[in-house]
């Protein structure tokens, strides 16, 4: 009885251990989550506004071809992926993961990881990486993600892929993220139809110079490291928020195992001394 209740003791001050921990990981990562949500409310008017210029020059013209527009030169697919640089974030790693292998399914595809976890996760099954440079999301800035739009805009005009797609983590609440999928390039499916008649001939307004297909061509680099930045930040808040979550659950876990513990612990000790007292009182009852 004795070295059982040794061993429940020491489980408890184990628990309590990791506890600490949880409970440590919970505050750090609610102190980071407001910032990482203001600034993914912020960067979302950016790619946006661009996003609408394109749609304005691809309703307006007929006139042109641009190399971004026009029908894919390859049938191979690249897939930005951006999961998160640790773990301790329940499903969070996990779900982009299998979300992203249901989109490329039976498509050959290239992967241009974003995150630790994406560039492991990708070793592990020898997928092809386009490059290994923006393995820490911790580290990538907005320079980072032009530098990831020249490079997907270079392989692109080569011919190297005809498809960009990119993968990350939609953050619609503190309790709900949600993966997500975006087509990046080729931009076929820019033109609006069904708008009222108004708003094209405001948009016919619009003058473009030096033209519609050199303003297209230098919008696209642009708009394309505004959706990479904006997917980066989208997901750093839901891995900051998947995070709080699951180490406010495992933090209340526990405490329920601890409570519980202590409650059977409690309930040795006190099973001892009662057979501690009867043998006594036998004894004295044989003398």
């Amino acid at each position: 009885m004795a070295s059982n209740m040794k061993a429940v003791k020491l489980r408890i001050k184990s628990v309590q251990s990791t506890m600490q921990i949880t409970k440590a990981m919970e505050l750090v990562a609610s102190s980071k989550l407001r910032k990482a949500k203001e600034r993914a409310d912020i960067c979302r008017p950016y790619f946006r506004e661009l996003h609408d210029t394109l749609q304005d020059i691809a309703d307006k013209n007929t006139d042109f071809s641009s190399v971004y527009a026009g029908k894919p030169k390859s049938a191979r697919w690249c897939m930005v992926v951006i999961a998160g640089d640790r773990g301790l974030a329940g499903g969070y790693n996990s779900n982009l993961f299998k979300y992203a292998e249901r989109i490329c399914e039976g498509k050959d595809y290239c992967v241009l990881p974003i995150g630790k976890k994406a560039v492991e996760h990708y070793k592990r099954r020898n997928k092809e990486i386009l490059t290994e440079s923006f393995a820490e999301i911790a580290k990538v800035d907005v320079s980072d993600c032009f530098e990831i739009s020249r490079l997907l805009c270079k392989c692109f005009r080569d011919g190297e892929f005809g498809h960009i797609n990119l993968c990350y983590t939609s953050f619609l609440s503190m309790l709900s993220q949600v993966p997500s999928d975006m087509a990046m390039l080729p931009l076929e499916d820019l033109s609006r139809e069904g708008n009222d008649r108004d708003a094209r001939k405001i948009r016919d307004l619009i003058l473009f110079e030096p033209g519609e297909e050199e303003v297209f061509n230098a919008i696209v680099p642009e708009y394309i490291a505004g959706l990479v930045y904006g997917g980066i930040c989208e997901s750093v808040a839901s891995e900051l928020a998947a995070r709080r979550t699951a180490m406010e659950a495992a933090t209340d876990n526990a405490e329920e195992m601890i409570e519980k513990l202590n409650l059977y612990y409690n309930r040795a000790r006190q099973a001892s001394i009662t057979q501690e007292i009867t043998e006594i009182v036998g004894g004295a009852e044989g003398l």
